[in-house]
């Protein structure tokens, strides 16, 4: 009798902590309801403004209650209380804001609201009591995403209670139909400690003065670090309309260490630190903002509105809880004469396409009606980029650029406007009769090409725009286009590289001696590609099929210097190259990338002196890397080549996040197949173009959402799920709360409607998992009796055995435990299709093998002979 009673105690805990367990959302949700404000139904997302992920993960949707500012640079604020009363983490952010609206939004931990309106002036302040900034966010930023682990602290004893929101409006006329704003931030908080503890650390010049019409002007930030270690691993950088680029460092020992480095008029997200960067007791953290008074008539001083300047540096860090502090700042420059030694890049605009700036400062102006779907279309492009990730490259099955009366394919580029432009061979064909064995033309006879070999297309329909270079060329190669729409292209039979104006009949500028090879700094030899610096003007030409190096030209085209090499036998090493193929310019970074085609790899180097920064080289490349493109916000695309026989790496495009070299995706065409593709480019949308030199075609890809999704029926109410919403409910089942992927995919109307289901869902869950239990309590009590009755003793010793082994399972232990994980994905209709991890090791469609016959196939293996004079 007393194993009975031990069993049934057992039963009675495992069903007490199952109630509990599901009670803890529930309570969250009536604990909330009770307190939050009624706000208006014109704001998605506040209704229901706590949704639960499961056991210990929730969600806080914080927005404003549907506000109509009246004049511009107002700063609005509002608050929310921590729906739990004991220690939570936010661990994601998810803004809800437009630029066309919103200057900027910064978010506050605190104790003690300013005001217990539901919204009010923050010119009465933001907080009664000390406050942290947990999050900022400008210019139709991204989300912030912390590592693994880091979360910051609220609630319990010691961390905030309330959020409060500051939203700055800045200008008004967006407000001319008297609409409501309900921007805001959703954040995603878990119950599971975290054993790394982030906190906000600001840099902030509080005494610049920028005085008018003075081209530069810098406001220096500097403090001795005097607490227990902290790492990096986010930064923001922020000013308004006449900051140029703001950088922060670590100095340690005179050693200047970059943490980050970015232009204040590009999208002001919160940037990962490329690399690991940790601060120690008495280290120095410095910064620099860098403006420019330029057409301005007075001075100008930091200050709250548009028309004042900002010069803030926000540095995301994590420290171990024991040591843990939540916000410091460094409003001072305690040591002025370091500066002199600043690197140099810290000086340097980020440019930034007149276009964008036009987006970004378009307060205080009349904007006409025809440019706000512009400024919409632009705003969403912005929000997609940089660190989110969650997309899928497809062909755009539409466009009709495959039917296209093309020659070889061999450049892409894309101009100041994103129109397309396409460098091709027309009637003229490389092939094994083009060159001899010094690498001299032999088709001379030909003459140039006597079809326009520049054209230019309207990337949405392909239809022609523009089109020139016309009996120029002979073997048309590799194309760029400066930030005037300059065309820059190479011709590997004439050994030279061009530049073009759009209207010229006759090139700008000519480098190289027609028809002639050669290696010194008057000759080239099959030179492949060329970019152009759009800060210094700076020439690049990669060179090319029969030398192996980069050489840089001055603006007007006065040789600078070289690097590279020859790939040594056996291994490559850095700076050697076997076909410099494709330049590709990362500005922001000040760094060029070269696709080393026959070596398979990308290779990244310093613009200013030619040094080697690092190697990006997968399995998945193959033997042949043709092609790398560069979009700003940390996107690198690349196609590789057909692989050689016996090999399986398919032909594909590549999607690569560029601070870690990880491929984030992989794509092919639908129709038709890829054969040999040359060149590519993306535009900042992640529209992606690929040129084939074989199929004579140009593909063009569009970005789209990983996410699927599909309508049930749940107890009589239908609702919009997803495939990786099952994913989360499958994780949760299993007892695994770190899971941060259902925030980051959630638009506003799944937020909406999940938290409409979601009370439904937990009772209907709980209901499930208690009628088991009590129906299994029921048998257990039947067959004591059953067995007591008829077996006596002995029968209850074996009852005791069954029904230690039914508890064992029900704690999961055993082969034969209950995994309610495994449970649902075997569920019929449960599909994880779409979430597995992409593979990038192969492909699934065969390709015919290559013939070998195009000559751009060959590394060559003879050395150069002595070029002649130049003339």
């Amino acid at each position: 009798m007393a194993g009975f009673v031990s069993n049934l105690l057992i039963l009675l805990l495992l069903f007490q902590n199952i109630c509990l367990g599901f009670r803890s959302p529930i309570s969250v949700f009536k604990r909330y309801k009770d307190t939050s404000t009624s706000l208006s139904s014109e704001c998605l997302g506040s209704n229901q403004p706590v949704i639960s992920f499961g056991l210990s993960d929730f969600a806080l949707d914080i927005r404003m209650p549907a506000v109509t500012p009246k004049q511009s640079d107002t700063y609005l604020c509002m608050s929310v209380p921590l729906p739990v009363d004991d220690e939570a983490y936010v661990v994601d952010f998810k803004p809800h804001a437009s630029m066309d609206t919103v200057h900027h939004m910064l978010l506050f931990g605190c104790n003690e609201p300013s005001s217990t309106e539901s919204y009010w002036d923050c010119d009465e302040g933001t907080c009664k009591d000390k406050s942290n900034i947990l999050y900022a966010w400008a210019r139709n930023a991204p989300p912030t995403r912390l590592p693994k682990g880091v979360g910051f602290r609220v609630g319990g004893e010691t961390g905030s209670r309330y959020f409060v929101l500051q939203v700055h409006y800045g200008d008004v006329s967006a407000f001319r139909d008297k609409h409501k704003d309900c921007s805001g931030v959703t954040l995603h908080l878990t119950h599971q400690k975290q054993p790394l503890i982030a906190g906000m650390y600001l840099m902030m010049s509080v005494n610049t003065v920028i005085p008018p019409g003075k081209k530069v002007v810098d406001a220096d930030i500097a403090c001795h670090y005097k607490r227990s270690p902290m790492h990096l691993f986010a930064y923001r950088v922020h000013t308004h309309r006449l900051g140029k680029v703001v950088s922060g460092y670590r100095v340690r020992n005179g050693q200047w260490t970059l943490i980050g480095r970015q232009s204040p008029q590009l999208p002001q997200a919160f940037y990962p630190v490329k690399y690991p960067v940790d601060i120690s007791y008495d280290d120095i953290l410095a910064a620099r903002c860098v403006f420019s008074g330029e057409g301005r008539t007075t001075e100008t001083h930091i200050g709250g509105t548009a028309n004042d300047e900002m010069c803030n540096f926000y540095i995301m860090y994590y420290m171990e809880a024991k040591h843990a502090v939540s916000y410091m700042t460094c409003t001072q420059n305690t040591n002025p004469e370091m500066f002199r030694n600043i690197p140099q890049e810290a000086n340097i605009p980020i440019p930034v396409k007149s276009d964008v700036l036009k987006m970004m400062h378009g307060h205080h102006e009349e904007t006409k009606d025809s440019d706000a779907s512009y400024l919409l279309q632009q705003a969403k492009k912005e929000e997609a980029e940089i660190l989110d990730q969650d997309f899928h490259i497809e062909e755009a099955v539409e466009w009709p650029g495959l039917d296209l009366k093309l020659g070889q394919v061999s450049g892409l580029a894309l101009d100041p406007e994103n129109n397309l432009v396409v460098f091709h061979r027309g009637d003229h064909v490389w092939d094994e009769n083009s060159f001899d064995s010094k690498f001299v033309y032999q088709q001379r006879g030909l003459g140039p090409i006597e079809q326009d070999t520049i054209i230019v297309l309207n990337p949405s329909n392909a239809k022609l725009l523009h089109s020139t270079g016309r009996s120029l060329f002979y073997l048309p190669h590799g194309l760029s286009v400066d930030k005037n729409g300059n065309y820059w292209v190479t011709d590997v039979a004439l050994h030279q590289v061009f530049k073009l104006g759009a209207n010229d009949k006759e090139p700008l500028l000519i480098l190289g001696v027609p028809l002639q090879p050669g290696s010194d700094k008057n000759h080239f030899c099959q030179p492949t590609d060329v970019a152009v610096d759009p800060v210094t003007g700076s020439i690049y030409v990669s060179d090319g099929y029969c030398n192996s190096r980069i050489i840089q030209f001055s603006p007007n085209g006065v040789y600078v210097m070289q690097w590279g090499e020859e790939t040594s036998l056996g291994r490559s090493s850095p700076g050697q190259f076997c076909v410099p193929h494709s330049l590709a310019l990362i500005p922001d970074l000040s760094q060029l990338c070269v696709a080393d085609r026959e070596n398979g790899r990308i290779q990244c180097f310093r613009l200013e002196t030619g040094e080697f920064t690092r190697e990006i080289k997968h399995k998945a490349f193959g033997r042949e890397l043709f092609a790398v493109s560069y979009v700003p916000g940390g996107l690198l695309f690349a196609v590789n080549g057909m692989p050689y026989p016996g090999e399986v790496e398919s032909v594909q495009g590549f999607v690569m996040n560029f601070s870690t070299g990880e491929i984030i995706d992989t794509f092919i065409p639908l129709r038709k197949s890829f054969e040999m593709p040359h060149d590519i480019v993306a535009s900042e949308d992640r529209t992606v173009f690929v040129g084939d030199v074989h199929a004579k075609a140009v593909w063009k890809f569009s970005s789209v959402e990983k996410m699927e999704h599909r309508s049930v029926k749940k107890a009589g109410i239908e609702v919009q799920e997803t495939k990786e919403s099952e994913t989360i409910v499958e994780a949760r089942l299993k007892n695994k709360p770190e899971s941060r992927d259902p925030l980051k995919n959630m638009d506003k109307q799944h937020l909406v409607q999940q938290a409409s289901s979601t009370g439904v869902s937990f009772v209907l869950i709980t209901t499930l998992l208690i009628i088991p239990v009590v129906v299994l309590l029921v048998i257990l009590v039947f067959i004591r009796w059953r067995k007591t009755t008829v077996y006596g003793a002995d029968g209850e010793r074996k009852l005791d055995s069954s029904s230690g082994r039914i508890l064992g399972r029900l704690r999961g232990k055993g082969s034969g435990g209950i995994n309610l994980g495994n449970f649902f994905a075997s569920h019929k209709g449960y599909s994880r299709k779409g979430f597995d991890r992409l593979s990038t090791e192969g492909s699934d469609q065969e390709k015919e093998e290559d013939d070998g016959t195009d000559s751009e196939e060959e590394c060559p293996a003879s050395p150069l002979p002595p070029a002649p004079s130049s003339s």
